[in-house]
């Protein structure tokens, strides 16, 4: 426990600290060197506050990056000066109060100001009616930013607020929540007109204008408690906020509530500015149903809600540029003639520099926060039906019990003692099979704190006697090495640190819940076990440890099963995530493609592209298809995708055994033509990356693609797609190209087209014999490949421009980067040798080279960016969309598992 003047020295601290834009380590530490002297703190407990703060304030935050229709006027520059912001002072207090760094607070105040610069004027007669979208990123602080809007609309003059809130009860009671601490300033466990209702949050620094709210923190909106509170909205003279589930009921019965109470005499519009805020929009709010026709009834009661309103914006929040409002309309014209579309504006958020984020994990330091999941086949398969028996616990997921029963102690050495810690264990969509996990974790999680219990007071060597306390010492030896403390510190908490740990079921099937704020004084720590229900928007306090074994595909599922992105001041350090060799290579890929979208958004921004263009370019991202399948296939029903590779990179991450022969000689084919021509392999190689030729005709390559067996699996490389756009190119647009032939390995033993050439690859086993999946990471190539046939000037360009921006400094060049200053495609030919990725596995790769490929598609100005049309095949669809685990996101079948 700290000492009674520990929080009185933070405050006071913080109070000094945020003045300053981005204090330094010697600036922190000189302030409350300065200030302690009138405090009784010890030493540690300064340096802990130091540490603290300087996690906390030395953030930066970049700009948004907005597109929008070129009709619209400016209006909220000249509209200042009448605007009293009364509520947004009030929430900026409230951040300050809770530790946020002056640039965070700074950079949310720029961003919600141009955010509702793009909404409408409210004091604007009407009708009129505006369609947005913020695009941020997963567990990044989307609801502090709508918190931070709805508080600025409020001061604008909007008078209803309406935050829909995800499907699930959880996720609503907890924004609920947020909204009562950020904006209402008053507890609404009960609403109704006398009752007495519990200060919290802003009302703190003000509470003169209470805005009214028709949902609790306890229960979602029905018309008896809307009653109860006794206010017509039109009657209002502050502003009314409500918090709602994305469910077919609720909106029906405040739709009608609103139209019978509210409604003007004589009209059945209602006159009062409408704000409606749609969190997770891409969940549940588009139009897509399997067959022609049909309109999903919740799209379609957000557009009766809406349609109440004279004057109103809707304004839709998600965390991927994955958004199915592209990508699930048939035609590029139905996307924008979509009523929920963003046709106004989209704006595209950037995370503060402390975020801990899918590029961070999976792309920049993988070997911190990833451990790998080899070992559940046998008791917890990822495939699995409702009716598997679960004997036993694997040890992977043991481990990762462990590792966060140590977290808990560290935090404790470092004095976050009354901060929550939270576990997630995400293993099944059946609630059937996580009760079992559940049984099987508590059982688990007692045998460890009874054997806390009975050595933790003796010396460690003896303790060690014990195999619990072992294990657990072996865990620390193994997963600790990053941090500074030692175990001979942790050992005296691990009592402290076990004993409160709670076991929880958070599905459908349980009434469990992780109410974080029953725990305020002491903090929570949980374990929690469950499905869909840990997958969207809920957040979990203090998460350190995750454990995921799902069988999802699809970039929406996997970023929402994300819940370990976001911040993790004083314990990032302690963050770990176990899955599966495959699901960390989906990720890294997914990684990589979403930042290739953002950079699209900022190009495009400078282009002054409007909401469509971007949308038509998500479309055509080759990995839309997964999202795009998913919600298309129903019965009988074909998939039929459009996809465009200018500005792209593909390549044959899956290949057929039973083709090495083949595929080889047509790879020995192509460079003895290339020869024939004049062009052969020079004898020395390019920058250790291989042999490369340059100028190389197409006509070759075409006869190369058209003779390689290609795997289905491998879709991006379907001849039918890579011809089609090469075809559709202008004359001469793809004539000339740089062909490189592979090689990272020096001494090779295989001699290919008279070059020692090969890469190393591992290889896992597959159920199917004709399936060659290589390495765990959806990629071939080994990153910055795309530099090959680059001048050394473009190559230094291209590196000069990626340090330039500030977030990226120290991290690795993306090879999109350097693929922006090609002006010929690449082919790369991958003669590969071949190892098992399990030593133990008695499956055998084939006897290399075993030839895969890759396309780099410049950014040329020459090319044209019209996606291909064609019809997925069915292996493919069969491995991703119906061989997967997702949930049916139709909120209307219920959680029929999970």
């Amino acid at each position: 426990m700290t000492s009674p003047d520990f929080e009185t020295l933070q405050v006071s601290a913080q109070a000094v600290i945020f003045k300053t834009s981005l204090p330094t380590s010697e600036t922190i530490r000189f302030e409350i060197s300065r200030l302690r002297n009138v405090y009784e703190v010890t030493d540690d407990e300064a340096e802990q506050l130091a540490r603290e703060f300087e996690a906390r304030h030395q953030i930066t935050i970049g700009k948004a990056n907005i597109l929008k229709s070129e009709t619209f006027r400016p209006w909220l520059p000249a509209a200042k000066a009448k605007i009293d912001p009364y509520y947004w002072n009030r929430y900026r207090q409230l951040l300050i109060q809770n530790g946020r760094a002056r640039s965070v607070v700074e950079g949310l105040d720029e961003v919600t100001d141009r955010i509702l610069g793009l909404l409408q004027n409210p004091e604007l007669e009407g009708p009129w009616d505006r369609r947005g979208m913020v695009v941020g990123h997963v567990q990044s602080g989307k609801t502090a930013n709508y918190t931070g809007l709805l508080a600025k609309a409020a001061d604008a003059g909007y008078g209803l607020i309406i935050v829909i809130a995800g499907i699930h009860n959880s996720l609503r009671n907890q924004t609920q929540q947020r909204i009562d601490e950020g904006f209402i300033g008053r507890d609404s466990a009960d609403i109704r007109k006398g009752a007495t209702r519990e200060p919290v949050g802003v009302v703190l620094f003000s509470s003169e204008r209470r805005p009214a709210t028709f949902t609790t923190r306890k229960r979602d909106f029905n018309s008896a408690t809307a009653d109860a509170v006794g206010i017509q909205i039109s009657d209002l003279k502050v502003p009314a906020v409500l918090v709602i589930k994305k469910n077919p009921s609720t909106l029906k019965n405040l739709t009608e509530w609103l139209a019978v109470h509210n409604a003007n005499r004589g009209s059945d519009k209602i006159d009062v500015p409408l704000l409606l805020i749609d969190d997770e929009a891409d969940n549940a709010s588009i139009n897509i149903q399997h067959g022609k026709g049909a309109v999903a009834r919740i799209n379609g009661q957000i557009r009766q809600l809406l349609n109440l309103f004279e004057r109103k914006c809707y304004l839709g929040y998600t965390a991927t540029p994955f958004a199915n409002i592209f990508i699930d309309p048939d035609t590029d014209d139905a996307m924008f003639e979509q009523d929920l579309f963003p046709r106004d504006f989209i704006v595209s958020l950037d995370p503060p520099s402390n975020y801990v984020g899918p590029t961070r994990i999976f792309v920049e330091e993988p070997k911190k926060f990833v451990r790998s999941i080899d070992d559940n086949e046998d008791l917890l398969p990822v495939v699995h039906k409702i009716d598997l028996e679960v004997i036993a616990l694997p040890e992977s997921l043991r481990t990762a019990v462990r590792t966060f029963l140590l977290n808990n102690a560290v935090r404790r050495v470092r004095g976050q003692t009354e901060k929550h810690n939270s576990m997630l264990i995400n293993v099944s969509r059946f609630t059937r099979v996580q009760e079992q996990v559940w049984s099987l974790v508590r059982i688990y999680l007692g045998e460890i704190s009874d054997a806390v219990r009975a050595h933790g007071s003796r010396p460690i060597p003896v303790a060690e006697r014990d195999p619990d306390i072992k294990d657990l010492a072996t865990t620390w030896s193994k997963q600790f090495a990053f941090v500074e403390e030692t175990w001979e510190q942790v050992f005296p908490h691990l009592l402290e640190a076990v004993a409160p740990v709670q076991v929880l079921q958070i599905n459908s099937a349980s009434s469990s819940a992780l109410n974080y704020d029953e725990y305020k004084t002491t903090g929570l720590s949980a374990i929690a076990i469950g499905g869909f229900s840990l997958s969207r928007g809920l957040t979990l306090e203090g998460l350190s440890v995750s454990y995921l074994l799902r069988n999802s595909k699809a970039y929406d599922t996997l970023l929402q099963m994300g819940r370990w992105f976001g911040y993790r001041p004083g314990y990032e350090d302690l963050c770990r995530v176990w899955m599966t060799d495959e699901a960390e290579g989906w990720y890294e890929h997914l990684a990589d493609s979403i930042e290739e979208l953002r950079a699209d958004f900022r190009t495009m921004e400078q282009a002054n592209a409007t909401p469509r263009e971007f949308g038509l370019r998500v479309r055509s991202h080759p990995d839309s298809l997964i999202v795009t399948a998913r919600n298309r296939i129903g019965v009988g029903e074909r998939a039929v995708v459009r996809v465009g590779l200018k500005n792209k990179f593909v390549e044959t991450h899956t290949l057929r055994p039973s083709a090495t022969s083949s595929n080889r000689d047509a790879a020995k084919k192509l460079f003895a033509e290339l020869e024939g021509l004049g062009l052969p392999l020079p004898m020395e190689r390019n920058d250790d990356e291989g042999y490369l030729i340059r100028g190389a005709p197409f006509e070759p390559i075409a006869k190369f693609l058209n003779s390689f067996d290609n795997h289905p699996l491998s879709i991006h490389t379907e001849p039918a797609l890579v011809r089609g756009f090469i075809e559709s190119q202008p004359t001469g647009a793809l004539e000339q190209w740089d062909v490189l032939l592979a090689s990272t390995k020096k001494g090779s033993k295989y001699d290919f087209c008279n070059r020692r050439a090969s890469m190393m690859r591992t290889v896992g086993s597959s159920s199917d014999q004709d399936t060659l999946r290589i390495g765990n990471k959806q990629r071939v190539a080994t990153r910055g490949i795309e530099r090959v046939g680059l001048a050394p000037d473009l190559v230094e360009k291209a590196v000069e421009e990626w340090k330039g921006i500030a977030a990226n400094s120290g991290k690795e060049v993306p090879d999109r980067m350097y693929r922006a200053k090609r002006d010929r495609p690449l082919l790369i030919v991958y003669p590969l040798e071949l190892r098992k990725s399990d030593p133990k596995s008695s499956y055998e790769p084939p006897e290399g080279p075993v030839i895969a490929w890759g396309m780099s598609f410049p950014d040329s100005e020459s090319l044209r960016d019209d996606p291909i049309e064609y019809v997925v095949n069915q292996v493919w669809l069969e491995e991703h969309i119906r061989g997967g685990d997702d949930i049916d996101d139709d909120p209307e079948l219920g959680e029929f598992n999970d």
